[in-house]
């Protein structure tokens, strides 16, 4: 009798335990109706008013073990930046852009693909493995954190009056993609709410700070007459006549054009 009541105690404190999780206001979809629309709050991973926050999330479809598989090498010896980037400060940092789109817009594989591209963006950015490693450079994305040779402080003056170099700050290359530049350090930190163009260094301190710097580099537009990365991905940028004529569509290629074109396009076959 005693083993029946305690097992009796332990469905009930199971189902307890079940009304519990249920119920948790951190994980509960909350939905209401705006203008028409419907918008909804995930908990934490997506904890703004959006109807993006009506979709899966990001953690619905990628899991740690992935991210795992896809940056295996990254704390191998020969790594720059061991111990320092993770799954978990990639996830808090995606979470404050999922109520805009990210990760979170269209289906479930055209959501994929969008995080797939961003990480893909990430992985070439950040690895070791050009021409020095085995499994190639895709296998070693994430080595690195920073610049490791920089060959100037990256101050240039003529942004002296909206964002002027801090006494000894360097504004070499740091991040999941490598901000430059003291006026990139001051518009990233005015996106993020960090401090930045005072203290680059956070970047290469706080792998959260540096995976949102790179998310808010691909969510925003930098000139007036581009699409972010985000928008030319996922399709809500149209392509203007002169686009269409120099072979500019929505996809891969033309995030390329708009994070780093400047380095890359008309340069040949680099």
């Amino acid at each position: 009798m005693k083993m029946k009541a305690k097992g009796i105690l332990v469905i009930l404190a199971l189902v307890v335990l079940a009304v519990a999780v249920e119920s948790d206001p951190d994980t509960v979809t909350k939905v209401k109706t705006v203008r028409g629309k419907k918008v909804c709050t995930k908990g934490w991973e997506c904890n703004q008013w959006s109807q993006f926050c009506c979709n899966e999330t990001i953690t619905d479809y990628f899991q740690v073990y992935q991210f795992e598989e896809w940056f295996s090498k990254r704390n191998t010896p020969v790594a720059h930046a061991v111990g320092f980037w993770d799954f978990q400060s990639f996830i808090l940092a995606a979470a404050q852009y999922e109520p805009l789109g990210f990760g979170t817009t269209g289906n479930k594989t055209e959501k994929m693909k969008e995080v797939a591209a961003f990480l893909g963006h990430v992985g070439s950015q950040t690895s070791c493995g050009y021409g020095v490693a085995t499994g190639g450079p895709l296998a070693w994305g994430l080595c690195f954190n920073r610049e490791m040779s920089p060959s100037q402080s990256y101050c240039d003056d003529f942004y002296k009056y909206t964002y002027p170099c801090a006494p000894g700050a360097e504004y070499y290359g740091r991040g999941a993609l490598p901000i430059y530049w003291n006026y990139n350090y001051g518009a990233a930190g005015d996106g993020i709410k960090a401090d930045l163009l005072n203290h680059p260094e956070y970047v290469e301190q706080n792998a959260t700070i540096a995976f949102q710097a790179a998310i808010w580099r691909w969510m925003t537009p930098i000139k007036k007459s581009q699409p972010s990365a985000h928008d030319a991905f996922v399709g809500n940028w149209k392509p203007t006549k002169n686009d269409t004529l120099s072979k500019r569509v929505p996809g891969f290629g033309a995030t390329m054009n708009i994070l780093y074109g400047e380095r890359t396009c008309g340069q040949g076959c680099i």
